[in-house]
């Protein structure tokens, strides 16, 4: 997979599809990597280009000491599709990579014109429940979350499966300061009165069973995107692309034909 060397920064990113094609670009969640579209990719249209990448701290990409701060996490997108010469893209993310989304948005509407807001909101948890999850993370290690995450992340047969168990090592073997400093910029983050102004193409998607954003959680983040669609995709999870793939391909596929991407 090629690197993009942006100076102070390498991103790890992987090109799929039609490189004429309408873009798509895809950030991921917290504590995993570019491969949470694995299952997913191959059901999109073919027509597509399809770029997704590993954040700071994660995957293949390099990881700078923490904390880490959401503006330079919404940066390293803008260098990323600037450097590609990516514009008018439809930018699907999930967890803190949907936070990412709604920020680009309002930053670069020159290079957005929709979003897919996947298991996100526009405020995650609290700044007390990320600083306690960083300090774990300093003094035990990754192995000390994966349990608790893969509760919040998966509803309990996928878990028990060995792609579940997969998911469960790869979530382990992850960076520690890479985890520490996305937690802290999703700690610094609240983006309730910037989303609140979006104005263009938005899907939120959630699973029924996500532990991490709940439903109703991510349904008002929806509220505030004026015409935005919301869909439950039901015995998901956190990660749909994982263990929903059909499902959560089906809809964006929709999404996509309906605002003329296809």
């Amino acid at each position: 997979m090629p690197d993009l060397e942006l100076g102070d920064l390498h991103l790890n990113y992987r090109e799929e599809g039609d490189p004429t094609g309408a873009p798509v670009v895809f950030a991921h969640a917290l504590g995993s990597d570019l491969r949470i579209w694995d299952n997913i990719l191959p059901l999109l249209p073919p027509s597509l280009r399809l770029v997704r990448y590993d954040l700071r701290g994660h995957g293949g990409s390099s990881t700078p000491e923490p904390p880490y701060a959401m503006g330079a996490l919404i940066r390293d997108a803008e260098r990323l599709m600037e450097a590609l010469s990516i514009r008018d893209a439809v930018f699907v993310g999930c967890s803190i990579g949907g936070m990412i989304a709604q920020g680009i948005a309002v930053k670069r509407l020159d290079l957005i014109r929709a979003l897919v807001l996947c298991d996100t909101a526009a405020k995650i948890g609290t700044p007390e429940i990320w600083q306690d999850r960083i300090a774990q993370v300093r003094s035990y290690g990754l192995e000390s979350l994966a349990d608790p995450t893969m509760k919040r992340w998966f509803a309990p047969a996928f878990r028990a499966s060995p792609e579940g168990q997969l998911w469960r090592e790869r979530y382990m073997a992850g960076d520690p300061d890479g985890y520490a400093g996305g937690a802290a910029a999703i700690a610094g983050t609240d983006f309730y009165t910037t989303t609140a102004s979006l104005t263009l193409p938005t899907l939120v998607l959630v699973g029924s069973e996500d532990g991490s954003t709940p439903p109703d959680l991510v349904r008002e983040t929806a509220g505030l995107i004026k015409g935005s669609r919301f869909e439950i995709i039901r015995g998901a999870g956190h990660v749909p692309s994982i263990d929903k793939p059909s499902e959560m391909a089906r809809l964006l596929t929709e999404f996509l034909h309906s605002i003329g991407h296809v």
